[in-house]
């Protein structure tokens, strides 16, 4: 575990800023994102503190790429977005995770890189954000193997 990794700190007032703890899968942890111009906006962060996919193993990758196809599974069901986009960063937060984006033709930035942080910002209160995770774990757990 990393002292300074947003990830492996279980209080961490950065990632409590940014997101909320959905649930666990197999090998990794699901969160919401906050900011919500991307509807359905989520961060898949593997549950060990590695910090590229290189460092996994064989298993361990297969095992957080089936993570990542429920999750995204479970977006498009939800959301019904027309592209997922997956982003693997690492420079900032430097613990393995993707960001899961889903992108809806003439919704937020249609047709280029997503921005991390958009203008103008969109936020959930907290009964719809509430509202949110709790399909995405009904989702989750209809999802055959979850």
């Amino acid at each position: 575990m990393a002292e300074e990794c947003m990830y492996c700190q279980a209080e961490d007032e950065r990632r409590l800023r940014l997101m909320t703890k959905i649930t666990k899968l197999k090998v990794s942890a699901l969160y919401f994102y906050r900011e919500q111009s991307y509807p359905g906006r989520c961060v898949l962060v593997y549950r060990d503190h590695v910090r590229k996919l290189t460092d996994l193993t064989p298993e361990a990758y297969t095992a957080f790429f089936t993570d990542v196809a429920k999750a995204a599974q479970a977006l498009t069901d939800l959301y019904h977005p027309d592209k997922i986009n997956y982003l693997v960063l690492g420079d900032l937060c430097p613990h393995l995770h993707i960001h899961l984006v889903p992108k809806y033709q003439g919704g937020t930035d249609w047709g280029e890189i997503f921005q991390m942080m958009p203008e103008p910002q969109r936020y959930l209160d907290e009964a719809e954000e509430k509202e949110e995770i709790r399909k995405i774990c009904k989702k989750l757990e209809e999802i055959n193997g979850f």
